[in-house]
């Protein structure tokens, strides 16, 4: 892996802008895993009723009522997106390009890029945020920060709520957790009343707020004003659920400029098509290795 790496840190060291598209599986390098004992840690009592074993399952599950929905998706949210990430992987990929003209397009929802010090002006988080919610018809395009909520929610399921933002059981375990939450805490739209869902792209209810719009005008700006530059384009973690947002862009806009560098990073899943070949770097390996190794 080492000539990669060499390899990788010239393209990075001389490219006059990187444009990081980010994927799942960045997240999972950096430790937010839906599965294994991370749910069964927070989700034992779900995994018990209803035979689900992942995070993303239980997200889907019908639920009978509101208050055991919300009970489920408080943890969900809080846990992906108000804790910090176990593994700094975020943080040395801030590290590494700071000081360059950068720009992040990504699917994934849990606002890590920001947490790690990544300017705001340029992420375009395409998919939605796990910190928003959106009224579920909608009635209306606007979104809303749900920090609150999803405290209040947390701690009344029983759930501590520890000084440095870690959520940890009560002493007494799953024993002391309730799985609904309050019906007066569970989020309505302050414009028609219906019930409020979450601002993920699902289906054609996702809203795409002013803030969503302001972003994807930023990040076409920086396409139009890179594309025949000497510019990386870093692909991280991208698998193969939704190519159409940055995978297949990435290998086209490669394709057409000579002068630009396509990286992807991604175990079991780097490939590149044979017509950029000679412009490519790929690394089968974990994302957090390759990063702390640059």
């Amino acid at each position: 892996m080492m000539e990669e790496i060499i390899e990788l840190k010239h393209a990075l060291d001389s490219a006059d802008s990187i444009l990081i598209g980010a994927g799942a599986g960045l997240s999972t390098s950096a430790g937010f895993t839906y599965s294994g004992s991370r749910f069964q840690k927070y989700f034992s009592d779900f995994e018990k009723k209803y035979s689900f074993h992942d995070m993303y399952s239980g997200g889907f599950y019908p639920y009978k009522t509101l208050e055991e929905n919300w009970a489920y998706w408080s943890r969900m949210i809080y846990l992906n997106r108000f804790v910090k990430a176990p593994l700094s992987v975020y943080e040395k990929l801030f590290e590494l390009v700071k000081y360059k003209n950068y720009f992040v397009i990504t699917t994934n929802v849990d606002h890590c890029f920001q947490k790690a010090g990544f300017d705001k002006e340029r992420l375009f988080y395409t998919q939605g945020d796990y910190g928003l919610f959106q009224c579920s018809e909608p009635c209306h395009k606007k979104t809303y920060d749900n920090q609150l909520f999803v405290e209040k929610m947390v701690m009344e399921q029983g759930f501590v709520i520890q000084d440095d933002g870690g959520l940890e059981l009560p002493k007494n375990g799953f024993e002391g957790i309730k799985m609904t939450v309050p019906s007066e805490l569970v989020p309505r739209c302050p414009v028609c009343g219906k019930p409020m869902s979450m601002n993920l792209r699902a289906d054609d209810t996702f809203v795409e707020d002013e803030g969503w719009h302001k972003a994807a005008l930023r990040y076409q700006d920086f396409l139009n004003g890179n594309k025949d530059r000497n510019i990386v384009y870093l692909e991280l973690g991208v698998g193969g659920n939704t190519p159409g947002i940055i995978k297949y862009p990435f290998w086209n806009m490669t394709y057409s400029n000579p002068k630009a560098k396509y990286i992807c990073i991604n175990k079991g899943e780097a490939v590149v098509p044979k017509e950029i070949e000679n412009q490519s770097i790929c690394v089968n390996n974990d994302i957090y290795e390759v990063i702390k190794s640059l």
